[in-house]
């Protein structure tokens, strides 16, 4: 039942690999009793069988030659429109000495440019640089990963921006300091995470988002004419109380390389986390007091099932008993047959158009990960030690996690669930955040959407269900226009990108809902390309602000590309969606004809069932589909 792709590592490509349940006899004939069992037994393995082990993920950057001739692409392998990302070549600079050679080169040869991160994390194209394609430059920050100062009595500290995550907390730690929020994800570098304005969960203070505590940076970008020592390049300084620092700090990287950042830290704390499950009637009118009143809350919807996790999250002092730690089972290491048994499971009840099916799947994972503690530790992160809640630990063990990303070599037996190496999960991902007033009439929405379809959002429950997270507003240009709820879905994505998708209607007008009924703004790191049509208009008279940033420093363009100058409204919006056969299939636009959609197996563009504005691709009967088929031919 394995994908005839799929290649055990050290063994040859003519040896079977067979999966036996129930005293070795064979799967039921049934796909969907066959896919259930096949899960049921790999997700509990993945649940409580942490590995120690996992292949790192390789290089987003590979040439032919040297640092030339190469590819970039992302940490999962594929941009939204699925193009190849060519350049002429890569720059592994380690100071910001080098970095600015690098920018200076480029420059005086008018050739384009981007900063690419250690792991690419983000899901949009920020790291392919413009120009005719093959000809540009990308300058990897992999070997920017240093401390550069610290200065303890303001609890403020210098990194270098390709430092990533986790080591940047364990430095910070060291000093006895701690970066307040952050994002969970610990695979991204400081200088990615602030260029896409990358968040934890928290109303209280400044907010959750990291780039609220930048209190200086340091940028270098490229000039038109030389200086005294003939360099194309300068570093300009940016501090507190400087308005191009707005910009700066959430730059969607077309201002330039970014060099060093200095944060603003706090004394290091510990923190109580207890998950708390509850049924899901009424819980929209819920969240603002609970944002309110828990600083590190989240919550999480499980839709398909009408289960609600808040995570009860708050602040101790440093002297408070526990050693917990947090090791999220979606970011651990996972046996590379598993991931591509969970994948086959999951392409059989497409293939069967069997929605029930992933409710049962989704039930059995998310009954499993609750029980279990979804990853978290009581006694300083030995594996299999979680004896119940609340998990007590320092801050900086319990803020982020990746362990798939830090484990030992072994040849793919295990990696990161989404590494494009082995045939594991493979997805899209809409992160909107809507405005905290609007949020309980958008979950109500949903509700409305799941009583016509009760079985429509169980895929979403199979990805860990839908995360909300608390944001506050943002002085940044690019930030937050209002104290939000950040909703991230991630769901199912055909490796065929003209294969419909089971339910896909739902799910379209689900993310056209957040996006434009509810005025939710995109996540700058995340999306299909339909998440950021109409992004000006909804940031107003701040994109004119960054732009004008933008054009100080970069005047010519030369960081900037066709897909980011579409987003800002630079180019018409023909660079973020096309109009041509099953374009809607892959976020690629929004239908508004049937050929948008895969009229040929059914699916036809139809008007939202609740959002009635919305556009869907929606599976139709025979006769209907007979009749498109027609028209479209026509």
């Amino acid at each position: 039942h394995l994908p005839h792709h799929y290649h055990p590592p050290n063994k040859t490509r003519d040896t079977p690999l067979v999966l036996c349940l129930h005293g070795g006899g064979p799967l039921p004939a049934q796909p969907s009793m066959a896919a259930a069992l096949l899960s049921l037994l790999l997700l509990t393995s993945l649940a409580l069988s942490p590995c120690v082990h996992g292949s790192p993920p390789e290089p987003v950057v590979k040439c032919k030659s040297g640092n030339a001739d190469c590819v970039v692409t992302n940490g999962y392998g594929a941009y939204p429109d699925r193009s190849t990302c060519r350049v002429a070549g890569v720059a592994y600079p380690t100071t910001e000495d080098e970095v600015l050679a690098a920018v200076s080169d480029a420059a005086k040869k008018k050739q384009h440019m981007k900063a690419v991160t250690t792991y690419a994390h983000s899901i949009p194209k920020l790291s392919c640089p413009g120009g005719p394609d093959g000809a540009g430059l990308v300058i990897s920050t992999q070997k920017l990963n240093r401390v550069v100062a610290v200065d303890r009595k303001a609890n403020r500290m210098t990194f270098q921006s390709g430092i990533g995550l986790r080591p940047l907390i364990d430095a910070a730690a060291a000093e006895g300091l701690a970066l307040p929020y952050t994002p969970y994800w610990q695979g991204i570098t400081l200088g990615g995470l602030l260029a896409t304005g990358s968040h934890g969960s928290s109303l209280f203070g400044k907010g959750s988002a990291v780039h609220e505590y930048v209190v200086g940076m340091r940028l270098v970008v490229p000039t038109s004419t030389p200086d005294a020592g003939g360099r194309y390049a300068k570093v300009v300084e940016l501090a507190e109380g400087d308005a191009d620092l707005l910009a700066a700090k959430v730059s969607l990287g077309v201002l330039g390389v970014v060099s060093q950042v200095t944060l603003q830290l706090q004394p290091m704390f510990k923190r109580s986390i207890t998950n708390r499950v509850v049924k899901d009637a009424g819980f929209e009118s819920t969240l603002e007091s609970f944002a309110s009143t828990t600083e590190f809350g989240d919550v999480t919807w499980y839709v398909g099932s009408g289960r609600v996790v808040y995570r009860d999250d708050s602040r101790l002092p440093i002297t408070a008993a526990g050693k917990g730690k947090n090791d999220f089972s979606g970011f651990r290491p996972q046996p590379s047959i598993l991931l591509a048994g969970i994948r086959v499971s999951q392409e059989l009840l497409e293939a069967t158009d069997n929605s029930e099916g992933k409710c049962v799947l989704a039930k059995v994972q998310v009954t499993t990960l609750l029980a279990t503690g979804s990853g978290f530790q009581n006694n300083d992160g030995h594996l299999l030690e979680f004896t119940g809640y609340p998990v007590v630990g320092n801050h900086s063990d319990l803020q982020a996690s990746g362990s798939c990303l830090t484990g030992a070599e072994d040849g793919l037996l295990t990696a990161c669930g989404w590494d494009p190496r082995v045939d594991g999960i493979f997805y899209h991902q809409t992160a909107a955040s809507i405005p905290l007033p609007n949020i309980a009439a958008f979950i109500a929405d949903v509700k409305k959407l799941r009583d016509l379809r009760p079985y429509s959002l169980c895929g979403l429950d199979l990805y860990s269900g839908l995360l909300m997270r608390f944001v506050r507003a943002s002085t940044a240009y690019l930030g937050k226009t209002s104290d939000c709820v950040d909703i991230d879905m991630t769901y199912f994505r055909s490796r065929d990108p003209m294969d419909p998708r089971l339910d896909e209607d739902v799910l379209e007008e689900v993310e056209q809902m957040a996006l434009f009924k509810h005025g939710g703004l995109p996540h700058w790191g995340k999306n299909r390309h339909v998440g950021f049509l109409g992004v000006r208009g909804k940031f107003g008279t701040r994109i004119e602000q960054f732009v004008a940033a933008m054009k100080k420093y970069d005047p010519e363009g030369l960081f900037s590309s066709p897909w980011t100058d579409a987003v800002l409204g630079l180019q018409k919006e023909s660079q973020l969606v096309v109009d041509r056969k099953g374009c809607a299939l892959e976020g690629m636009c929004i239908c508004s004809r049937d050929v948008h959609c895969a009229p040929e197996k059914g699916y036809v563009c139809r008007p939202g069932l609740v959002y009635e504005e919305a556009r869907v691709c929606r599976k139709v009967d025979q006769e209907e589909k007979s009749e498109a088929v027609v028209h479209t031919e026509l």
